[in-house]
């Protein structure tokens, strides 16, 4: 049996914004904290997606690498076509310098090495792509290669603006891959010559809130461009496929979204309590997470909480007992496991703790 308690709390739901109209063919415009989709244009539509690839590539080689390590550029090198750093045969280079390589250059030579450095270890890097897409449940996409080209028997890394959004909002988080997308020009030195690269994401250098991105092209896909911008303490990841304006579009509609939506903390794991409940005596509630979003003003009157909890006599400390459930127009958005444990089996807090706690 359970008992539900609903409390009406500010938070919000989709309305619609007008915005400039822009020449994407795909695009999507999301809340990089909550994955929440702000706007959208055939967001879900499978497109072929170019060198956007490498922000997979990218983030799939600092989970399952030591970035130390040095790698020796072979023959394999002599495979890449098109954009690329220009490693040589025998140049002896570290793993952490390729990445900064294949994500400021796109270079395409930067991804075959990479992958040979897999294959030494007996790992397919294509498989962990898809593995990690899996995982992440972006549901139309396949890679076929590390770098985004088209193959010769036709077959493409396809995927779409929301997948290669939910993509981002989860790369940028890890800190490696921020430093690496943010950085403007980077300088590498290998056992035989030095480099320096120059980001080609423009956005770093004419948009002050841009913090990282990646650019695509090929023939067949055209032009694409997944790029990440923060103000105000909101994350926004904007993602254009086929767009022949990409970086004055990814502007305008960091502009439009930034100041249509303010950022609002709708689950405290400091500050949780349910009010009224009366089942229970002599526990705490608690969750372990907060969780917040971007609401526009129009949203903030649709929003509620909702408490659910289970009537257990025999339950355990620290156990899950219910859902805090954020419902926007009466669908639920997010869920929080809340955790209850008896108040005598609580650690007391001394006196000078309580006085540093309230100074702190």
């Amino acid at each position: 049996m359970k008992k539900i308690l609903t409390v009406l709390t500010v938070l919000f739901l989709f309305v619609p914004i007008k915005i400039n109209a822009i020449s994407a063919s795909s695009a999507i415009v999301m809340d990089a904290d909550s994955n929440r989709v702000l706007w959208g244009k055939n967001i879900n539509d499978q497109r072929l997606i170019a060198s956007i690839t490498k922000i997979m590539t990218c983030i799939v080689t600092i989970e399952n690498s030591n970035l130390k390590d040095i790698v020796t550029v072979d023959e394999n090198v002599l495979k890449a076509y098109g954009s690329a750093i220009y490693i040589e045969i025998g140049e002896e280079i570290s793993l952490k310098d390729l990445l900064y390589g294949l994500m400021l250059r796109s270079g395409n030579d930067a991804a075959l090495v990479i992958q040979t450095y897999f294959s030494d270890k007996n790992l397919n890097l294509v498989e962990l792509m898809n593995n990690k897409a899996k995982e992440l449940n972006m549901k139309n996409t396949i890679f076929y290669n590390p770098h985004g080209l088209e193959e010769n028997d036709g077959k493409a890394n396809m995927s779409t603006a929301y997948d290669m959004a939910i993509l981002m909002s989860y790369a940028i988080k890890n800190k490696d891959f921020s430093n690496i997308v943010s950085t403007k020009s980077y300088t590498a030195k290998t056992n035989k010559k030095t480099y320096t690269w120059k980001n080609k994401n423009k956005l770093l250098f004419n948009y002050e809130f841009c913090n990282g991105g990646k650019t695509g092209f090929t023939k067949l896909a055209k032009r694409t461009l997944v790029t990440t911008a923060t103000k105000d303490n909101k994350n926004l990841v904007i993602v254009t496929l086929n767009d022949s304006n990409d970086f004055e579009d990814h502007k305008n509609l960091y502009e439009e979204y930034f100041k249509k939506y303010e950022l609002v903390k709708l689950i405290d794991k400091n500050k949780f309590k349910i009010y009224n409940e009366s089942y229970y005596k002599g526990v705490k509630f608690y969750v372990k997470k907060d969780y917040q979003m971007l609401v526009t003003q129009n949203e903030k009157n649709n929003l509620r909480l909702n408490i659910i909890l289970e009537k257990n006599d025999d339950f355990k400390d620290d156990q899950v007992i219910g859902k805090a459930q954020i419902l926007l127009n009466n669908q639920t958005i997010y869920e929080e496991d809340i955790y209850i444990v008896r108040k005598s089996s609580m650690k007391k807090t001394s006196f000078w703790s309580k006085i540093k706690n309230l100074f702190n």
